[in-house]
């Protein structure tokens, strides 16, 4: 803990860099906790789901389903299908995490995008460990306090449509894979072919099945990637 203490004292721009993605997370998660009570669900929904699942993508999208009538088969496939990329990213820092249980299983559950690329940025690893756990902790903390904010600031809201709430699911979805998108030109034609599946579908099946079947734009991507093509 002393040693991890003094990288992280040493090491403002870690700090800098946590507290930018921590507030970006906060600001999301405020948007999540509103947007879930308002558009229908218990406050406890939200709260107990960034807890245990703490993942904003799924978090998003299995919300986003059941709002727009889908069932909860659905919506945690397809969640589960989202964060299946977290087991790879879990062996990239598995000697990071620590050797005791406990240390294994929450720093298990802090794997995420951003902890892996805090960690992974680092040139030692002692440094990769503390920015791991630095900023996983901190996003952890502030994620799930301004989900409960945005939750209980929700039951004031009515209706999400008057606000314009409703739009924040497409707008973070899309935020998320917009800059993979532009590099790309793999994910994009998956991405085109995926999003061209879900449209067809969409008049025909129930909520949430366009996006399981959108899956299938993954064939457009073909079975030979370079490590630049990694999702």
């Amino acid at each position: 803990m002393r040693s991890a203490q003094r990288t992280y004292s040493a090491d403002p721009e870690l700090l800098r860099d946590v507290s930018l993605v921590c507030l970006a997370g906060g600001i999301v998660g405020v948007s999540f906790g509103a947007i879930a009570v308002a558009g229908g669900l218990p406050v406890w929904v939200p709260v107990v789901m960034s807890l245990l699942v703490y993942a904003g993508s799924a978090q998003f999208t299995a919300v986003g389903i059941l709002l727009a009538g889908g069932g909860p088969v659905a919506a945690a496939a397809t969640g589960l299908l989202l964060n299946a990329r977290t087991a790879a990213f879990s062996l990239a820092v598995a000697d990071l995490i620590g050797g005791g249980r406990a240390a294994r299983l929450l720093g298990a559950h802090l794997v995420t995008d951003e902890t892996v690329a805090f960690a992974l940025a680092q040139s030692d690893p002692a440094r990769r460990r503390t920015a791991f756990w630095v900023s996983g902790v901190g996003l952890f903390a502030v994620w799930n306090t301004a989900v409960l904010a945005g939750a209980l600031a929700g039951r004031a809201l009515g209706d999400t449509a008057v606000y314009g709430l409703d739009a924040a699911f497409p707008a973070v979805l899309t935020a998320l894979v917009l800059p993979t998108l532009r590099e790309n030109p793999a994910v994009r034609r998956a991405a085109l072919l995926g999003a061209a599946l879900a449209l067809a579908v969409t008049p025909y099946v129930p909520a949430g099945v366009p996006v399981l079947l959108a899956l299938a734009g993954l064939l457009a991507r073909g079975p030979h990637h370079g490590r630049g093509d990694a999702a």
